[in-house]
C-alpha cells in the first residue's frame, strides 16, 4: 500500500481518482489545489503525487517545481493530470520535472496503470 497525495480543484475528478486508487488498497490524501499538495507532501512524505495542472492559485506545474526544489522530496514520483493536451502543454510538463502526463478525460483503469508503475520503479 502507498500513502498518494491527489490534488484537482474539481471535486468529481478529485473524488474519481481517490476512490480508483483507494480500491487498489492505497492511502489516499485528496487536496483542492497546488499549495496543500506541496504541504501534504512536506507534512508527510508520500510515495507518490497526482496533481492537475490548471488549479485555481497555485497550478500543479508550480506544486510539481516546489517539490523538485525540496531536497527531501526532489525524487517523489509525479504524475500531472490535466486537460492540456497540445504537445508543448506535454513539454512543459515533462521540463517541470513530472515523471508522467494523463490528459483528461482519462481511463481510471490507465491511470491506476501508471500509478502502479510508477510505485514500482521507485519502489
Amino acid at each position: 500500500m502507498a500513502r498518494i497525495v491527489v490534488a484537482d480543484d474539481d471535486v468529481d475528478i478529485r473524488e474519481l481518482v481517490e476512490f480508483k486508487l483507494s480500491t487498489l488498497g492505497h492511502d489516499i490524501v485528496a487536496v483542492s489545489d497546488g499549495a496543500a499538495a506541496v504541504a501534504a507532501c512536506k507534512e508527510q512524505r508520500p510515495d507518490l503525487a497526482v496533481l492537475d495542472v490548471m488549479m485555481q492559485g497555485m497550478s500543479g506545474l508550480e506544486a510539481v517545481r516546489l517539490i523538485r526544489a525540496d531536497a527531501s522530496l526532489a525524487d517523489l514520483p509525479v504524475i500531472l493530470l490535466t486537460a492540456r493536451a497540445q504537445e508543448s502543454d506535454v513539454e512543459t510538463g515533462f521540463s517541470s520535472g513530472a515523471d508522467d502526463y494523463i490528459t483528461k478525460p482519462f481511463s481510471p483503469r490507465e491511470l491506476a496503470s501508471r500509478v502502479e508503475a510508477l510505485l514500482s520503479r521507485s519502489g
